[in-house]
């Protein structure tokens, strides 16, 4: 059996409803460029509208037009991807007395299957009529409802709320004696550049 095939085998049905496709991914390909030339692939093919790999989760979102495209034939063009894709060796399993090591994915606590769930009761997995509004907003909700983007703004949010309290301290203090307050300048800069490495390090995911 081929390597192609041998993924293929593996890729698994997750959630599939009218218009959407949820799949199960192999580990090898959830890399940045295999995850990359999946989404790029799939977008190619007439009536798929949106495909996004979740690459922590390891799945595979698609929205389509039914009337242009089925999920078989979504499947087929995904299958026929396989042999050219930049394949990457999957990670080495964590021995099972060290937890503590187990990927984000395997953890109940997840976002992900809630925000399906509620993308499911808003209706974003049914297609919407072509040129409407609705049309033309259900990629935008569909990618702000992932786990990605909570995070996302969450942190954000983190960060506007620590500006706003101490915005006095800042502008009536901090700037003026900035050497008196060094110790919470320090703190500013390193949190910002935690901010700034963990949006980098997720701008391929």
């Amino acid at each position: 059996m081929s390597t192609a095939d041998e993924l293929a085998r593996r890729i698994q049905v997750v959630h599939r409803a009218a218009g959407y496709l949820r799949l199960e991914l192999p580990a090898e390909l959830c890399g940045p460029a295999a995850a990359t030339a999946i989404e790029n692939g799939l977008l190619a093919l007439p009536g798929v509208s949106l495909a996004t790999v979740d690459r922590p989760w390891q799945r595979l979102s698609v929205r389509h037009d039914t009337a242009v495209s089925t999920a078989p034939q979504i499947a087929r063009h995904l299958f026929g991807l396989l042999p050219d894709l930049p394949l990457e060796a999957p990670a080495a399993e964590t021995p099972a007395e060290s937890p503590e090591n187990a990927p984000a994915a395997a953890t109940p606590f997840g976002l992900q299957p809630l925000l399906d769930r509620l993308q499911q009761l808003l209706g974003l997995a049914e297609p919407a009529p072509d040129g409407s509004l609705q049309a033309r907003l259900q990629p935008v909700l569909a990618s702000a409802l992932t786990e990605k983007a909570i995070y996302n703004f969450l942190n954000d949010l983190v960060a506007f709320y620590l500006v706003k309290t101490h915005w006095e301290l800042i502008s009536k203090r901090w700037i003026k004696t900035p050497l008196a307050y060094s110790n919470a300048w320090m703190t500013v800069f390193y949190l910002v550049f935690l901010l700034v490495r963990y949006r980098k390090s997720n701008a391929g995911k």
